[in-house]
């Protein structure tokens, strides 16, 4: 008893520590950081976002303006956080997703040129009870490698190993500085307001903006009272296409690689200079016209209709920001008085807005819309195809393609645009076009993000989602169904135009459009549907000039057709005159 009690008392802390010792063992290891991430206490306590570290190789310019769709593109890799404090480090491993390679375990080893960046978010109590984390806009039209207030760091040349077990340290020690406001001119006016419907839904206060280009003798005509043309498009820093001086000839010349052309920013300059000496000219209609600022959470503007996840921006900008622009610079402030252009977005809105609201608006041109009928979502139908990434086979694993050149030479395909969304933010957050989409069109997940039109990582797509699409956004559905009560009031309203080698496939969609209008009765739609033959996005219907050139002419081709057509259309009484000087 005696011998036995003391092997016991001897064994006993080896047993104790054993037990210990396995109680505290981790579970398997997670694959070692590649990298680990850090703020300084200067930059702040604490933060939720999208953190994004970037490895190029090339020096064209910081990582971080070379994610793209492209075979340009470089390396990036997302993960998302949440709480995060001040020094706390955050790792990247094989687990952290990436584009265009999906593992940083794949990622070459060699020389790399790498930079991180944090794109913040801010917690949003929204009035219908959803609880969401997203980003802002702070001037630049939400995107987050611009975006003030951003933290990133300094790109540094670094040797990297996959298979190292030493992580390589950054820090986000850089933050992106605030944009000044544009100045007013004599011609060219900036105004702002709160949206009560918008700021009602988002549970903090929004506000709508507004570029307003003034016509000539517009102090020295009082008494006039002017039509409003609005450009519909992304988010703009400032009136677009206007100079009131020649070109700057000592600024370096820019090439195009997309229109390979030497010197485009003074053909740009050029073109902005002469749209200044046409408009304040002899010959010009003399009307208001204005760009939109509408950024929100999600994307650089708000598609302009209402959206369960981004709120009512349809009305907020119909109802509140044009009214406001009318009463404040003398519109005449009826519906038959407006008119909307636009190209891409634009497009897509211009013709959103006219079908929504009717009576409101009184004709638009839609350039290269984006898909207007979800039968051609780009390449996919959505009600149909059951994948989105691949073409339907029981044996072939055929990619779609998502974008290509006049000649049908196809740079990205679709799912390889979606993988760099996802890496640029989960639940509809990347702040591009795919989720844009999604954002505007699907109604709200029980987590308060839109619900996804199709799984982003496979591809497969959610035919109820499809639906709700269809009942609420499909252009052509929806212009098919209710013309029967809204005929009236579009017909001669609707114009669209498109390239035959739209680079996003867009001209499939409206070639689905143009058979329901020419299938209108009672009345005809009696408008226009164009197309550009080998042109690309984003033709406008101009036959005369090459796409470089046309892109620049909106103001001055839209305004002088639509004052020539309102006529037509406008109610007796109608003041046609003193705008007319």
């Amino acid at each position: 008893m005696t011998n036995k009690t003391n092997t016991w008392a001897l064994l006993l802390p080896f047993l104790l520590l054993s037990q210990w010792t396995f109680a505290q063992s981790p579970k398997p290891a997670p694959t070692p950081a590649q990298f680990l991430v850090r703020f300084p206490a200067s930059k702040g306590t604490q933060f939720d976002g999208r953190l994004l570290l970037m490895l190029s190789k090339n020096d064209k310019a910081e990582p971080r303006f070379q994610i793209v769709d492209g075979p340009e593109s470089q390396l990036a890799f997302g993960i998302d956080v949440e709480d995060w404090k001040a020094e706390q480090l955050k790792a990247f491993n094989h687990s952290a997703f990436g584009y265009p390679i999906e593992s940083l375990k794949n990622v070459p080893a060699g020389e790399y040129t790498v930079q991180v960046l944090l794109d913040k978010y801010q917690t949003y109590r929204r009035s219908d009870g959803k609880v969401v984390k997203l980003g802002w806009d702070r001037g630049e039209g939400r995107q987050w490698n611009q975006a003030p207030g951003n933290l990133y760091s300094k790109p540094i040349k670094i040797k990297f190993d996959p298979k190292s077990a030493k992580p390589i340290i950054l820090n986000l020690d850089q933050e992106i500085p605030p944009i000044p406001e544009p100045a007013d001119t004599k011609y060219v006016k900036h105004i702002k307001i709160k949206s009560e419907r918008l700021s009602k839904f988002w549970g903090r206060d929004i506000y709508l903006g507004a570029h307003v280009l003034l016509p000539e003798g517009f102090d020295t005509h009082p008494d006039a009272r002017y039509p409003l043309a609005i450009f519909h498009g992304h988010f703009p820093d400032d009136f677009s296409g206007w100079r009131t001086t020649p070109p700057d000839t000592t600024v370096p010349c820019t090439y195009s690689a997309r229109f390979k052309l030497d010197c485009y920013n003074r053909i740009e300059q050029q073109e902005a200079y002469d749209f200044y000496k046409i408009w304040t000219g002899p010959n010009f209609p003399r009307m208001i016209a204005i760009e939109i600022q509408h950024a929100n959470p999600f994307y650089d503007d708000s598609y302009a209709v209402n959206s369960q996840n981004l709120g009512p921006y349809g009305d907020a900008i119909t109802y509140e920001l044009i009214p406001y622009i009318e009463k404040q610079f003398r519109g005449i402030g009826q519906g038959w008085a407006r008119f909307m252009y636009g190209g891409s977005t634009g497009g897509w809105e211009a013709l959103a807005a006219q079908l929504f609201y009717p009576n409101e608006y009184n004709g638009c041109y839609a350039a290269c819309p984006d898909p207007i009928d979800f039968r051609a979502y780009t390449v996919v139908d959505i009600y149909k195809d059951k994948n989105a990434y691949w073409l339907d086979s029981e044996f072939k694993k055929t990619p779609r393609p998502g974008m290509r050149d006049y000649l049908g030479h196809v740079s990205a395909t679709l799912r390889e645009a979606n993988m760099r969304e996802l890496v640029l933010g989960t639940k509809s957050r990347g702040g591009q076009q795919w989720d844009i989409w999604e954002a505007v069109y699907s109604p709200v997940g029980t987590d308060g993000y839109p619900q996804p039109i199709w799984d982003k990582y496979t591809g497969e797509i959610n035919h109820k989602v499809a639906e709700f699409w269809r009942e609420n956004y499909d252009l052509a559905y929806i212009l098919k169904r209710d013309w029967p009560k809204i005929g009236n009031s579009l017909r001669g309203k609707i114009h669209i135009y498109c390239g035959d080698m739209d680079n996003y496939y867009l001209n499939n969609a409206v070639y689905l459009m143009e058979d329901i209008l020419k299938e209108t009765t009672n009345p005809s739609y009696d408008g226009e549907v164009d197309y550009g033959d080998r042109a690309e996005h984003c033709w406008n219907g101009d036959h005369t000039q090459p796409n470089a050139i046309s892109r620049l002419r909106y103001h001055r081709m839209f305004i002088p057709k639509w004052a020539k057509e309102v006529e037509s259309r406008a109610p007796a009484g109608a003041d046609l005159k003193s705008w007319k000087y």
